[in-house]
C-alpha cells in the first residue's frame, strides 16, 4: 500500500529542484551575457615590435571597445611561436585566454615536430584578420642590390651568405626553403625570437638577408632595402619592389594573421567573439589602423578559415614529404 505522505514529499523535493534548476539556467545565461568580466588575455607568439604584435595591438584596442572589457596583450615568444599556441590548447575554454596566430606556423609546427605542443584540433577558430606577404631585404648599402645579385654570389659562394628569419617553420624560414629550391642555392638560415630583433640585426649587418613581411620592412626606420617580395601580385605598400614569380621563381609567401582560443569554449563565448570581430573589421578606424601597419585586410570568418587551414596543411604535409624544411 504507498505511502502517500512519502510520495508528497518525494513529489515537493522534485518540483522545487526543477524550480531550482530553472532559476540557475537564467543565472548561467546572465553570468554567460556579462562575459567578460575580467581582462581577457591576448597571447602573442613573438617579441614586441614585429608585425604579428603590432596587429595583435590593434586588435586588442578595438577588441575593447567592440566587447566593453579590456584586452592586455602578452608577448610569450620562443619556439617559432609554438610556446604561446601550445599554452593557448592547454588553457581553461572561458574566454579569457586568446592567441594571435601566424599562417603557415599555425599549420607547419605540427607538421615539422615530433612531439609538437598542439595540433591544429586543439582550437576554436575565431577569424583571420590581415595578410602580410613575406620579403627579402638587406641593408640599405649592401653590395647585393638586387635578387638576381643574390643567386649570382650565392651561386659563386655557397652557404656564405646568412639569412635571417624569425624562426623554423614561420613564413620567413619557408620563403627560404622555397627559394632555395627554386633558385638552387644554398644559404646560411639564422633563426631570431621576432622581427625586432631580427631588424635590428640586418641593420647591425650581423646577418646579410632578412626575412621580413612587408609590414615589417615599409614601416622601418630607412636603412634597409627590399629585394623582393612574395605576394602572388605587388603589394599595394611596395609598388616598385618585384615579386618572386616576376623575379622567376614559381612561389608566393606570406604571413596571415587570426585568432584562435581554447577547444570546447562556450558556444555562447564563441559567438561573441566573432561577432565582436566581424564589428571590428567592419570599423574604418580598424581598417585604417592595419593600413598604417603596411598590412592588408584579409578577414576571414571562424568557420570559413578553418576550411581553408585544413587546405593548406594538405598542401603543407605534401611540400614536408618531399622537402623536410626543419634542415634547410
Amino acid at each position: 500500500m504507498p505511502n502517500h505522505a512519502s510520495s508528497r514529499r518525494h513529489l515537493l523535493a522534485g518540483v522545487a529542484a526543477v524550480g531550482a534548476a530553472a532559476l540557475a539556467r537564467p543565472a548561467l545565461a546572465q553570468r554567460r551575457g556579462n562575459w567578460p568580466e575580467r581582462p581577457i588575455e591576448l597571447a602573442v607568439g613573438f617579441s614586441a615590435g614585429g608585425g604579428t604584435d603590432l596587429t595583435a595591438r590593434t586588435y586588442a584596442r578595438f577588441m575593447e571597445q567592440a566587447l566593453g572589457g579590456s584586452m592586455v596583450v602578452l608577448n610569450r615568444p620562443g619556439a617559432s611561436g609554438e610556446i604561446a599556441l601550445g599554452a593557448i590548447g592547454r588553457a581553461r575554454p572561458d574566454g579569457y585566454l586568446l592567441g594571435m596566430t601566424n599562417m603557415p606556423g599555425l599549420v607547419t609546427l605540427p607538421i615539422e615536430r615530433r612531439s609538437p605542443q598542439f595540433r591544429l584540433d586543439d582550437f576554436e577558430y575565431i577569424a583571420n584578420l590581415v595578410t602580410d606577404p613575406s620579403a627579402f631585404s638587406v641593408a640599405a648599402d649592401s653590395a647585393i642590390a638586387s635578387i638576381a645579385a643574390l643567386v649570382e654570389r650565392a651561386r659563386r659562394e655557397p652557404d656564405t651568405i646568412t639569412y635571417g628569419s624569425t624562426g623554423v617553420g614561420t613564413d620567413d624560414h619557408l620563403a627560404l626553403v622555397l627559394f632555395q629550391a627554386a633558385a638552387g642555392v644554398k644559404l646560411v638560415h639564422v633563426p631570431f625570437p621576432g622581427a625586432g630583433p631580427l631588424r635590428t640585426a640586418i641593420l647591425g649587418k650581423q646577418v646579410d638577408i632578412a626575412g621580413l613581411n612587408i609590414g615589417e620592412v615599409a614601416g622601418a626606420p630607412d636603412g634597409l632595402r627590399m629585394l623582393v617580395q612574395g605576394g602572388a601580385t605587388r603589394s599595394p605598400f611596395a609598388p616598385d619592389v618585384p615579386t618572386f614569380r616576376e623575379a622567376g621563381f614559381a612561389m608566393d609567401m606570406g604571413s596571415e594573421r587570426g585568432i584562435v582560443a581554447p577547444k570546447a569554449l562556450p558556444v555562447e563565448v564563441v559567438t561573441r567573439l566573432r561577432e565582436a570581430t566581424a564589428q571590428v573589421v567592419r570599423n574604418p578606424d580598424f581598417v585604417s589602423q592595419v593600413r598604417t601597419q603596411f598590412t592588408e585586410l584579409a578577414y576571414l570568418d571562424g568557420p570559413v578559415w578553418r576550411q581553408r587551414l585544413s587546405e593548406a596543411d594538405r598542401g603543407f604535409r605534401d611540400l614536408w614529404q618531399r622537402q623536410p624544411w626543419s634542415e634547410a
